[in-house]
């Protein structure tokens, strides 16, 4: 059994919060080569979107391993290192502790990790993030797992008509649930289509008994108690052979849906399906882009990366995009385009309810009018 762990962290933007140094993606690079050569990793590359790093490693660890989320801590301290010597925005950001303690849990940067038997062939796609939160995985995960629309195996795949198991995370309440679709699918859309809350963590195939999805969870403002950031979440998709084809797992970026994030973290927006070479937000921080990268794992290796985004099928996808993003901005700070105030407890909406809560009187109370 092998597990493939993708570990990222925001540890020093390139300019401003867009993208990251070159030079930090090479400190990055010689870490992986060392722990391969070391025998701590079965293989390993080094991705980004945006402003984040992505380890992505192949290992025989098991997911949560003290000795990999080490290495990735350490890796991230280098990178940071180089952020805080060419003065880049952020340095570190991501990492919220001052120490490493056994693993990642609680100390800032995000990881997807899963552990299954090699196949003949597995091909399993990375999808990377910039500027939004966990949640913006629970639409295409629907569609990938459970809306025929999108997903003919569905309906003709006779490994894949009994459905998946959804495990589904309550972020602030930090439960969990399993949702067995087809038969549960309404009362999970009831859950996972508030993505601020609740968020799909894995997906597993009733008819194989296989893990197929599984997602980054961690929220950055509920780690630290204010805004230090968006989430920049990661997910892992297996492929083929019971599993969502390459094109069903790729087919629900074709529609730019709307995620939080962009600017500040505090608004919505479309998501971007964008190749690796334009996953670099500039405009009010946006839009969020995501990035898909596929690879064939062999014997542990990652053969690949193929950037299944850079693909001219999905231009339409971000000509949509564009368009959305302008009638968005036309609101201002008004909503949709602003989060909802619950949504923005951690960001100044706090400082100013406290600030103006004795200026709150009863609509009963008369207000004197200044004179002149």
């Amino acid at each position: 059994m092998i597990t493939l762990s993708i570990v990222k962290a925001d540890t020093g933007g390139f300019v401003g919060h867009s993208a990251v140094h070159p030079a930090m993606m090479a400190e990055a690079r010689r870490e992986i080569d060392r722990a391969i050569a070391s025998g701590l990793l079965l293989d390993g590359q080094v991705a980004a979107c945006g402003d984040d790093i992505s380890l992505i490693m192949t290992h025989t660890y098991g997911a949560d391993a003290g000795l990999i989320h080490s290495f990735a801590w350490d890796t991230f301290q280098a990178t940071t290192h180089i952020a805080k010597e060419l003065g880049l925005y952020g340095a570190g950001q991501d990492l919220l502790s001052d120490a490493f303690s056994g693993n990642l849990r609680g100390t800032g940067p995000g990881y997807a990790e899963l552990e299954f038997d090699e196949r003949p062939s597995e091909p399993v796609v990375c999808f990377l993030a910039d500027k939004t939160e966990p949640g913006a995985w629970n639409f295409p995960l629907y569609k990938m797992f459970a809306d025929p629309f999108n997903t003919a195996g569905l309906v003709v795949d006779e490994k894949m008509h009994a459905g998946f198991a959804f495990e589904v995370y309550d972020l602030y309440q930090e439960k969990r649930i399993i949702f067995d679709c087809p038969a549960d699918l309404y009362d999970m859309l009831m859950y996972i289509g508030a993505p601020a809350r609740y968020v799909v963590h894995t997906v597993r195939s009733r008819t194989l008994g296989e893990t197929a999805a599984a997602t980054s969870t961690q929220r950055l403002s509920l780690i630290a108690g204010k805004y230090v950031g968006k989430d920049d979440p990661v997910m892992i998709v297996r492929c083929q052979a019971g599993l969502p084809a390459v094109g069903e797992a790729l087919e629900p970026f074709a529609f730019p849906y709307a995620v939080a994030g962009c600017m500040r973290g505090s608004h919505h927006a479309p998501f971007l399906p964008v190749p690796a070479g334009q996953a670099h937000p500039s405009r009010f921080d946006g839009p969020p882009r995501v990035v898909a990268l596929g690879f064939q794992i062999h014997d542990g290796r990652l053969i690949g990366p193929r950037d299944m985004f850079d693909d001219p099928a999905f231009d339409t996808a971000r000509t949509q995009a564009n368009e959305i993003m302008d009638y968005f901005r036309r609101h201002g700070p008004f909503e949709p385009h602003r989060l909802p105030l619950a949504d923005l407890e951690y960001t100044t909406m706090a400082s100013l309810t406290r600030k103006l809560a004795h200026r709150w009187t009863p609509m009963t109370t008369e207000i004197a009018t200044p004179i002149g």
